[in-house]
């Protein structure tokens, strides 16, 4: 049986031999041009995320205030970097909502709304709940001990007086629990959680305390100890409403003349 000239073709008349090039013979120069871009990229990824976990650990540690302009040319000096990694930095901020892009204006850090801090505290309460309930099934005493250890470097921050520092220990607390489970995607977004909480406190004046919060860590991690699942998930249910409460998350009627002091 004879083919038909179609037969022998791909879609469209094209066969498949045709489809597909011949890739040109490499040669020693288009080798090194690929070596060396790759060799390029490697520091430009590292220093993308190194000015992105500075910006972070800045916000997570109320040290950079929701509002504040990030201006290109000032981190890129800072850092030593281009401003193609400058701007890959703040896109990868945008991204996890820590920091706003505005055209024709530039980045700023980001300011929550009302609604996004409700919402914020509505997912940490139904993920931590969970995950505290999961730990009490297969915790070890190994890592018990590690969650106190914990509490010590939380309780001596606090003591001193060390306002970053205790501010990240509390945050990072509810980041060990989850990668004590093993299961960093949780842990990641707990972070991203946590980091826009940090916002959120900022623009909402939490009057949570420090040494408060410490204390219900402690208790939480007592009910762990005692492989106590329902406690344990009362307890986190608990410390989350407090610290949601005690944000000024219902805004109040100014009055003008009071605010720029003529009445």
């Amino acid at each position: 049986m004879t083919r038909s000239p179609s037969s022998r073709t791909g879609l469209h008349g094209i066969s498949p031999a045709s489809a597909k090039p011949r890739r040109a013979a490499a040669t020693p120069a288009a080798g090194a041009r690929r070596h060396k871009a790759a060799a390029d990229a490697a520091p430009a990824a590292g220093s993308t995320q190194r000015i992105v976990d500075a910006v972070t650990t800045a916000i997570v540690e109320r040290r950079l205030m929701p509002g504040t302009k990030l201006v290109e040319q000032q981190l890129g000096d800072l850092f030593q970097v281009s401003r193609t990694v400058v701007r890959q930095a703040l896109n990868q901020l945008s991204r996890d909502h820590l920091v706003v892009l505005e055209p024709a204006r530039g980045a700023f850090v980001a300011q929550p709304s009302v609604d996004e801090a409700r919402q914020v505290f509505e997912v940490r309460r139904m993920l931590e709940q969970q995950m505290v309930r999961q730990l009490c099934a297969v915790v070890t005493d190994e890592q018990v001990a590690l969650l106190r250890a914990h509490l010590v470097r939380e309780a001596a921050a606090v003591e001193r007086i060390d306002v970053a520092g205790r501010t990240r220990l509390l945050a990072d607390f509810h980041v060990v629990l989850a990668r004590l489970l093993g299961n960093e995607v949780l842990a990641q977004l707990l972070a991203d959680l946590l980091a826009r909480c940090s916002l959120i406190a900022l623009m909402y004046q939490s009057a949570h305390d420090a040494g408060h919060s410490a204390e219900e860590h402690v208790a939480i991690v007592d009910a762990i100890a005692r492989r106590d699942a329902r406690a344990a998930a009362r307890l986190m249910d608990s410390h989350l409403g407090h610290v949601e409460r005690n944000l000024q998350l219902h805004p109040r009627a100014v009055d003008l003349a009071a605010a720029l002091a003529l009445a």
